[in-house]
């Protein structure tokens, strides 16, 4: 794992590091994020395995069960549209994240704040 940077913003950490390949990856990037205080965590989606946007390969759901099971927000930074184009599933479930407050798909980091700002 490298270091995160922190964004210029409250609790919320950056991932920058090599593809999250493995849940000991995932777990390790929860852990510090934990330790730090931050209460969400941004990765880019070139970060995470290929399978995570086949949703028939269960990485997906693993990954955000470990954000959601330690109460740490996951923020997908990244244009994700080849993967929407061939997956009514990924759509419906990218629409249903966004629509919540545990994990969001985000173009770009400058989406966060007002995310993060209370409604």
């Amino acid at each position: 794992m490298t270091t995160r940077e922190r964004i210029p913003m409250p609790d919320v950490h950056s991932y920058d590091g090599p593809p999250l390949a493995e849940v000991r990856d995932v777990l390790d990037l929860i852990g510090e994020a934990w330790s730090s205080g931050a209460s969400w965590v941004a990765v880019p989606a070139d970060r995470l395995p290929a399978a995570f946007f086949t949703l028939s390969t269960g990485v997906a759901g693993e990954i955000a069960q470990k954000f959601v099971n330690y109460r740490i927000g996951l923020s997908i930074v990244g244009d994700i549209s080849r993967h929407l184009e061939t997956s009514s599933a990924l759509r419906a479930w990218v629409e249903e994240c966004n629509s919540g407050h545990h994990i969001w798909f985000v173009p770009d980091t400058t989406e966060l704040p007002s995310r993060l700002t209370p409604r």
